[in-house]
């Protein structure tokens, strides 16, 4: 080993010291990290005149204070490949840490934190990072000072104060890209202007026909306006002439009266004469209407008195009817008597003597009693029965209700995935359909089949377990796992993750320490313990994320952190609000500790028990069958029964037909004995209808008797009333002449003296009307109160009119329907019509000189595109060369290509990697779930090395890519990586690795900075640098 150079720093400050040169078979520049404590960094060397020929904006100088594992770090990198060697937890990743925060990079990028703060080391303020970048005419330092209590940053270029943005340009402009990953890998992660001319057009072309319309409309409302200004000259016209026609009227019917009156003086005189003649006649009248009236009282008393006599003859006849029909209903009854006498004296005669039928009686009433028994024992097995099915029943209901209720709350948790995932969604329906493709047992993905026994505890499951696994399948075998993706991703080309569980069971995994020996830090419970899920499901989780062995605290754990974390076998644990990792040094013992905020649960909130969905799903299925067979059983009874029932009819009938023939001629006796004796009493009981008829003949004559002489004396009154009549048709013969008389006088008069006042009212009226029609003419045309001639304009304009009313109606209804059919238009529209026609005419202008920049920019394009996409097809071209080049040296294939789906979408432009590393398989495209961890890892680190002579940049960072790597693979690419970094023409490399293999072959531009830290490393002046090459060589030698 040849220019080995040992650097030490301790917390008086650091000394570095070059050794001798010694003997090797490689040229190795190597560097340690001593860490006391408070740790102390220093490490590597400085950079050496290469670096500022070939290299500009490297990393010259990284210092950083109280960062997340140093109290003070220096990082001197060489100007090739750096290898940064150190064992978990010394702090490798600090130093990538400070090189992305100091050059301006996000923490999304790094994934151990969202809070610039949380880099910062445990109980310290603030922090600060220095990352000097060499440059031919004077590096440029950045410095980055950190404060964790508003998470806020104080940024400096070159020793002045500086804002986030101008360090971002002048790290921009050294062409460093920390985001992108191939040159920091971390550890964890005219036309529109077209269409509005063509809308305007539409939408003109559109309005041309409403401005049309609306000047149509104009043209009827105007002739509206003026036959509404005509109509009250023509209205106050019309009724002048009727005026003047009124005032003649009456004059006329002033001179009929007159003549009127002169010739009716004869019919007065006579209707005087007739007067004098009615006065006595009168008085007759009234002396007979006093007498009749006195008559009258008298004659109604007669006649209700004869109204009585006609009711007592109705009486007599009415009495002497029922006496008939009761003697008749008598005869009648009497007859039937005897023959049913007859009747029953026969069927007497025909029974005769009748044996003694009491034992058979007997017999068919013990028969009858056991039946009974036995209806009674079958009806109590069916009423418990019934009272079983109605208890089966009413738990099959509610377990129904519970499993529907189940069943809800499982469609909400796949709605919550079909809109995070919805190839995932479309995956569930596949494998509903085709389960039985599969041999092993397969589990829809883990969100669905996880159950937390405590909504409340959700947030911890979902933030332990990634959401790539939350909806990932599950597979008991490996060979349906293959079988599942090779449908659902390479067939229906849906994007889906898949994993298969251990071949051993992990659920039952016993954890480190029990539950108990923590309870004094506030911890409740392991992860596993808050959730339930399939046995396959669970031996996943506690293989891969080792919920068997991760705690959950209260806020009480989160008081006690400091003292929590000094816990042996702690390596995740959970507090009330936070996530806390631990890493312990395998060196020093000590312990690095990262924490983020629990977000809050998303999708296991709703815990759906898929164990206790299956036991209620069988319990109704057991339900269902005891109610089958209770149904089967209660029928066989229901059979039973009827057979039950038609024995007891039989037997109740022959019971009732030996009682009836035992009692049936006692029965017979009784029945004649009682028909005599009614008999008997019925021919006692007859009416003598001879006798009654005479005396109701008698009692008749009588009446009518009576009924003669009232009716004598109401004659009498009667002829008083004629000698009225007589008197009254005298008196109205003459009232009748008088009463023409006077009604010719009167309507000769009348009707001339109404048509008088009728004119005079209409004449007022028509004066008033004529009045205000000349005001409303006069206010429509906007005329001066005293003037009283039409203006010379209108006179003009109304001589071209109508000059009657109903012609000027009907034209003035005529205009308006048609002026009414002209809806929604407005002067708006011919204001927003002229005003588009304008401005169509300047998009017309400005498109036609858009088009002719348009051509000219399409040109331009076609020719960037040329210049642009060949050199890019030519450049991944040779991507593709090295990397299958990289590929062949390992005995795989792998190749590279430039992908779009539309060449004219140039930002879907991407490059697609496809790999293959056993031979009896096709190349796949390089994804997160088709090739195993350390596949891509060989992979990513290969395709970086194909980008290493291509595309230069100042530095390129990975951290732990070869953890996932078999051996084989991990040899293969370190040489890769030594021959391509340390060419004098690559960029800077920083390789950060926990571990190598042995006997690697290195080379002389290697910079390798060991990281050490811990409390028993010597201090600077107690190392002899002299003695421990001696040692070396020694060691050496004795190999």
């Amino acid at each position: 080993m040849s220019h080995l150079s040992n650097y030490f720093l301790h917390r008086d400050g650091f000394s570095f010291r070059e050794s001798q040169r010694m003997p090797s078979a490689h040229n190795l520049s190597c560097q340690m990290l001593n860490m006391g404590d408070p740790l102390w960094c220093f490490v590597g060397r400085r950079l050496l005149g290469v670096v500022g020929s070939d290299n500009c904006s490297a990393i010259y100088i990284v210092r950083f204070l109280f960062c997340p594992t140093y109290d003070h770090s220096i990082v001197y990198p060489g100007p090739n490949l750096n290898m940064i060697v150190g064992a978990n937890g010394t702090g490798k990743s600090s130093i990538v840490c400070a090189i992305c925060l100091g050059l301006g990079g996000k923490t999304a990028i790094l994934g151990r934190g969202d809070k610039v703060g949380l880099y910062v080391k445990r109980g310290c303020n603030k922090g600060s990072i220095e990352i000097e970048l060499y440059k031919p005419r004077g590096n440029l330092v950045i410095n980055r000072e950190i404060h964790v209590e508003n998470n806020q940053s104080v940024w400096m270029l070159n020793g002045r104060h500086s804002s986030q943005k101008a360090v971002e340009e002048e790290v921009k402009a050294l062409q460093i890209q920390v985001s992108n990953l191939c040159q920091f890998l971390p550890q964890n992660v005219c036309k529109e202007k077209a269409s509005a001319l063509e809308k305007f057009k539409q939408r003109n072309e559109r309005n041309k026909h409403d401005v049309k319309r609306y000047y149509e409309k104009k043209r009827h409302l105007d002739m509206i306006e003026m036959l509404e200004k005509k109509k009250p000259w023509v209205e106050y016209e019309t009724a002048r002439m009727e005026l003047e026609g009124v005032k003649k009227e009456r004059e006329d019917a002033k001179k009929q009266l007159k003549t009127l009156r002169e010739s009716q003086a004869p019919m007065l005189k006579k209707i005087q004469h007739i007067d004098s003649q009615l006065r006595p006649i009168e008085n007759q009248m009234k002396e007979k209407t006093a007498r009749i009236k006195e008559a009258s009282q008298k004659c109604k008393q007669k006649q209700d008195h004869l109204d009585r006599k006609h009711r007592e003859i109705e009486d007599i006849k009415q009495a002497f009817s029922l006496k008939q029909t009761e003697e008749a209903d008598r005869q009648k009854r009497i007859s039937n008597t005897r023959r049913m006498i007859d009747d029953l004296r026969a069927e007497l005669s025909n029974i005769g003597d009748v044996s003694d039928v009491t034992p058979q009686i007997d017999a068919v009433n013990s028969e009858i009693k056991r039946i009974q028994a036995e209806k009674a024992e079958i009806e109590g097995e069916n009423t418990d029965l019934s009272r079983e099915k109605d208890n089966l029943m009413a738990e099959c209901a509610l377990l129904k209700n519970q499993l529907r209720s189940l069943d809800d709350m499982m469609k909400i948790k796949e709605a919550k995935l079909r809109g995070r995932s919805r190839d995932t969604y479309s995956a569930i329906q596949w494998l509903r359909q085709n389960k039985n493709l599969f041999s092993g047992n397969v589990y829809e993905p883990m969100m669905l089949v996880i159950s937390v026994r405590n909504p409340e505890h959700a947030k911890y499951v979902e933030n332990h377990i990634p959401f790539n696994d939350l909806r990932a399948f599950v597979f008991q075998k490996r060979e349906d796992m293959e079988k599942f993706m090779a449908e659902v991703r390479d067939k229906q080309n849906l994007k889906v993750n898949a994993v298969f569980a251990p071949d051993g069971s992990g659920a039952t995994r016993i954890p480190s320490r029990p539950i108990e020996s923590l309870e004094r830090f506030g911890f409740f419970a392991y992860l596993r313990e808050l959730f339930d899920a399939p046995e396959e499901v669970m031996s996943y989780l506690c293989n891969q994320y080792k919920v068997h062995d991760v705690p959950v605290g209260t806020d009480r754990t989160k008081a006690m952190i400091k003292t929590v974390i000094e816990e042996p076998y702690l390596k995740v644990l959970y507090t009330a609000e936070e996530k806390y990792s631990l890493k312990k040094s395998l060196y020093s013992g000590k312990i690095s500790t990262s924490n983020s905020a629990v977000r809050p649960s998303q999708y296991l909130t709703m815990a759906v028990d898929a164990e206790d969905k299956r036991q209620k799903e069988l319990q109704i299925k057991a339900a269902e069958k005891s109610m089958q067979a209770i149904d089967s059983r209660m029928s066989t009874m229901r059979e039973s029964v009827l057979k039950l029932d038609r024995r007891d009819n039989e037997l109740k009938a022959k019971k009732k037909e030996l009682s009836e023939l035992k009692g049936k001629k006692r029965q017979l006796e009784q029945k004649i004995s009682a028909k005599q004796d009614s008999l008997r009493q019925m021919e006692q009981g007859g009416i003598d209808l001879q006798k009654a008829e005479e005396e109701t003949k008698t009692q008749i004559s009588a009446v009518n008797s009576q009924k003669v002489a009232i009716v004598a004396e109401f004659m009498t009154h009667m002829k008083l009333s004629m000698e009225k009549v007589y008197t009254a048709l005298e008196t109205m013969g003459l009232t009748a002449e008088k009463t023409k008389l006077e009604n010719d006088c009167r309507e000769g008069s009348a009707e001339l003296r109404q048509a008088c006042a009728k004119l005079d009212q209409r004449k007022a009226r028509l004066l008033e009307t004529c009045k205000g029609l000349m005001r409303t003419a006069r206010e429509i045309c906007k005329m001066d109160p005293g003037e009283s001639a039409v203006p010379q304009d209108l006179h003009t304009a109304f001589c071209q009119l109508p000059d009657t009313l109903d012609e000027i109606d009907s034209m003035l209804n005529e205009e308006r329907s048609r002026a009414e059919c002209f809806t929604g238009l407005s002067e708006n529209v011919v204001d927003e019509y002229n005003k588009r026609e304008q401005e169509i005419k300047n998009l017309e202008k400005e498109l036609d000189d858009k088009n002719k920049a348009l051509d000219t920019y399409r040109r331009n394009i076609s020719e960037a595109k040329e210049r642009w996409l060949n050199p890019l097809k030519q450049l991944v071209e040779q991507i593709n060369v090295k990397f299958s080049d990289f590929f062949c040296s390992m005995q795989c294939a792998g190749e590279v290509d430039l992908h779009s789906e539309n060449e004219e979408e140039y930002d879907k432009y991407g490059i697609r990697i496809r790999v293959k590393f056993r031979s009896n398989t096709q190349l796949h495209e390089l994804t997160a779930h088709h090739q195993s961890g350390g596949e891509r890892s060989v992979s990513t680190m290969l395709y970086l090395m194909a980008l290493q002579e291509l595309n230069r940049c100042p530095f390129r960072v990975v951290d732990e890519i070869n953890q996932g790597m078999d051996p084989v693979n991990e040899r293969r690419v370190f040489d890769i990586v030594v021959r391509t970094a340390c060419k004098e023409t690559t960029s800077q490399y920083f390789f950060i690795t926990p571990k190598l293999l042995q006997n690697l072959q290195y080379a002389d531009e290697m910079t390798v900075l060991c990281v050490h830290n811990g409390p028993h490393m010597l201090p600077p002046y107690k190392w002899d640098e002299k003695g421990f090459i001696r040692r070396c060589l020694r060691r050496k030698g004795k190999q």
